[in-house]
C-alpha cells in the first residue's frame, strides 16, 4: 500500500491536467483503454486466486485452443470431416435408440377412429415390456426409486383419485391445496425449519434449483441494486445451476474441489465472492461421488459476506436427514446452520413419490416472494404463480402425500440404514480391489470409483453392461458411480462378484476397450472444442423425439 501511494506521489499531475484540457478526446480514449485493462487485470488475478496459475493457464488454452478448432470447423471444406464423424456418432445414437419392431404401428397423427380400450392397453403394454436394463432387479444406478409394490399400489391409486386436480385452482381443489401445503410442511420438518421458513413443491430437482436461483436474483436485484447478479458454485453442483445461470442471463463461477474429498475448495470460494454475488451454494450429496460439502465453512462465510446460500439436497433427501439416527456419522445439512437461506430437496428419490415432485425450502416468506411471479394488469385477470408452470400436475402431489404418510419417519430411517449400508459394503469391496480406488468421501448412499494403470475404467462399464448392469459414467476425474437404491439391497453381494470379474477381464486384456465407452468420454475429456460434445448431445435429445 505505501508503495503504491508512493508511486501516485511520483506522478506528475499538473502535466496530466495540462494534456487533458488541450487533447480531451485523445484523454478520453486513454482512460478508456486504461479501465479496460485495468477491469481484465483485475479479472485475471481474481481468477487465478479462485483456480491457481496451473489450472488457469490449462483452462486458458483450452479456450483459446476450442476457439481455434471452432471456427476452423466453420471454414468451408475444413470441417467436413469433423462433420461427418459428428453426423455418423447421431446416426449411431438414433440407430442404438430407434429400433423398428417387426409388426409395432407406428402412430403419427390421431387415430381417425377411435381405439377400443383393449387397443390401447395392449400397446401400452407391448411398450412398457420393451427389453431395457433390468431395473426391477436392481441393475440400474438410481434412476428408479422404488418404494416397494405395495407402496406403488398405494400412490397408483392416490393418483388415480387426483388425475383431474390442478393446483391452479384453490377454490375448485380446496383439498388439493391442503395437501399440498402438507408436503411442504413435512419436508421443512425433516430438515429443522423454525416456524419462519416455509417453501413450494416443484416438478423436480432442476426446477426447485432454478426457483431457488431466481429467488436470489432477485433478491439481489431488488433488494440490494444487484445489476449484473453471479453465483459461486463447485465444479461438482449439479448442472441444473448452469441452466439457470443461462436461463437468467447471470454469472457463474465453478470452483474446485479438493482432489482428496472432492469437497468444494472453500478458501477459494471465498476468494470468488464479489459485490455482485448473490448466492453460494453447497451440496449433500453431491450427484458425481456422493459427498458432503463443508457446509457449516460455507454457511459461515453466506454470513460474512451477507448473501444466500443454497444446500443442494435434492440426491442427500431422505437419506441424509436420517445419518445419525440409523447409526452413521451426522451430516447437518439444514436450517439448523444459520446461513442456510434455501434448501433444494426431492420427494421422488428416496421419498419414493412418483416422479415429478420436489420441495424448495426458504428461511423466510420474503425471499420466497422472489421466487414468485405475479402480474396485476394481464387483460385475462390477476395472474400469479408459485413456479415456472402455470397449470400443475396434482396427482403427483397426492401420491406424494401418501408416500409420506405410509412410510413415516420409522420406514424411512429403516430403509436409509438398509441403504447406507449397502454403499457402506460396496465401498469396502472397491476398496480391496487394487486396480479401483474410491473418489471422495462419500457420506450418504452414492460411491463413485475410478481404476489404476492398465485397467480403464470405461473399460469396466463395458463389462458391467455385459452383466446387465448400468453404472453411471463420471468425468474429472474418470471416474463410475452407482447411487444404491432399495432394489440395489438384495443384489449387491452380485454386484460385487461382477465388478471383479469386469476388472479382471479389463486387466487380461487392456488394449480391448479402447473402442466403447473409452472413445466417447475420452473424446470428450480431451477435445478442447465442446461445441463438437454439444452437438452429439443435441442429437441424442432429438433421438428421443424420433419415430
Amino acid at each position: 500500500m505505501t508503495n503504491a501511494i508512493s508511486t501516485l506521489a511520483r506522478l506528475d499531475w499538473q502535466r496530466m491536467a495540462s494534456f487533458t484540457i488541450k487533447n480531451p478526446r485523445q484523454a478520453f480514449v486513454n482512460a478508456a483503454i486504461a479501465y479496460l485493462v485495468f477491469r481484465q487485470a483485475v479479472k485475471g488475478v481474481k481468477k487465478v486466486s479462485v483456480y491457481g496459475l496451473h489450472r488457469m493457464l490449462a483452462l486458458l488454452w483450452r479456450k483459446v485452443a476450442g476457439g481455434l478448432i471452432y471456427h476452423v470447423r466453420r471454414a468451408p471444406g475444413a470441417g467436413a470431416v469433423v462433420q461427418r464423424n459428428i453426423a455418423k456418432a447421431i446416426k449411431d445414437i438414433e440407430d442404438s435408440m430407434n429400433i423398428d419392431l417387426p409388426g409395432e404401428t407406428k402412430y403419427l397423427a390421431i387415430p381417425e377412429h377411435p381405439m377400443t380400450d383393449e387397443e390401447i392397453l395392449a400397446v401400452l403394454q407391448r411398450r412398457q415390456n420393451e427389453a431395457g436394463v433390468d431395473w426391477k432387479n436392481g441393475r440400474a444406478s438410481g434412476a428408479v426409486y422404488h418404494g416397494g409394490e405395495e407402496l406403488a399400489r398405494l400412490t397408483n391409486e392416490a393418483y388415480a383419485m387426483f388425475s383431474l386436480a390442478n393446483p391452479l385452482h384453490p377454490g375448485v381443489f380446496p383439498g388439493m391445496r391442503r395437501l399440498e401445503a402438507e408436503v411442504v410442511r413435512m419436508v421443512l420438518s425433516l430438515y429443522n425449519a423454525t416456524s419462519e421458513c416455509c417453501g413450494t413443491t416443484t416438478s423436480g430437482g432442476t426446477e426447485s434449483i432454478i426457483m431457488a436461483v431466481r429467488a436470489h436474483v432477485m433478491w439481489g436485484r431488488k433488494a440490494r441494486g444487484i445489476e449484473s447478479p453471479n453465483i459461486v458454485v463447485p465444479i461438482t453442483a449439479h448442472a441444473a445451476f448452469d441452466k439457470a445461470a443461462e436461463y437468467f442471463n447471470i454469472g457463474i463461477t465453478h470452483i474446485p474441489v479438493d482432489p482428496k474429498t472432492q469437497k468444494v475448495d472453500v478458501k477459494a470460494m471465498k476468494r470468488a465472492i464479489d459485490s455482485d454475488t448473490v448466492l453460494i451454494v453447497g451440496s449433500s450429496v453431491t450427484y458425481p461421488h456422493g459427498v458432503s460439502d463443508d457446509l457449516a465453512a460455507l454457511s459461515d462465510l453466506a454470513i460474512k459476506y451477507k448473501i444466500g446460500f443454497h444446500v443442494d439436497s435434492c440426491l442427500g433427501s431422505f437419506i441424509v436427514p436420517f445419518l445419525k439416527e440409523a447409526g452413521f456419522p451426522e451430516v447437518v445439512c439444514d436450517f439448523r446452520l444459520p446461513g442456510v437461506t434455501s434448501i433444494s430437496c426431492d420427494t421422488h428419490k428416496y421419498g419414493f413419490a412418483p416422479k415429478g415432485t420436489s420441495v424448495v425450502m426458504y428461511a423466510n416468506k420474503q425471499l420466497r416472494h422472489y421466487q414468485y411471479f405475479t402480474i396485476a394488469t394481464w387483460p385475462g385477470g390477476i395472474y400469479a404463480s408459485p413456479t415456472i408452470a402455470g397449470s400443475r400436475c396434482g396427482a403427483v402431489i397426492a401420491s406424494c402425500w401418501a408416500a409420506m404418510a405410509k412410510m413415516g419417519r420409522e420406514g424411512y430411517l429403516e430403509e436409509c440404514r438398509r441403504i447406507v449400508s449397502s454403499r457402506v459394503k460396496i465401498q469396502r469391496a472397491i476398496e480391496q480391489i487394487p486396480e479401483l480406488y474410491v473418489v471422495g468421501e462419500p457420506s450418504s448412499s452414492v460411491v463413485a470409483f475410478s481404476s489404476r494403470w492398465p485397467v480403464n475404467i470405461y473399460g469396466v462399464m463395458d463389462e458391467l453392461k455385459k452383466r446387465g448392469w448400468e453404472l453411471n459414467p463420471m468425468q474429472d476425474p474418470p471416474a463410475l458411480h452407482i447411487a444404491c437404491t432399495r432394489l440395489t439391497v438384495p443384489v449387491t453381494d452380485e454386484l460385487i462378484r461382477d465388478l471383479n470379474e469386469s476388472v479382471a477381464a479389463v486387466k487380461a486384456n487392456p488394449d480391448g476397450y479402447n473402442n466403447g465407452s473409452q472413445a466417447i468420454y475420452g473424446f470428450a475429456a480431451t477435445v478442447p472444442d465442446t461445441t463438437i460434445v454439444d452437438e452429439v448431445a443435441q442429437g441424442f435429445i432429438d433421438t428421443l423425439y424420433a419415430v
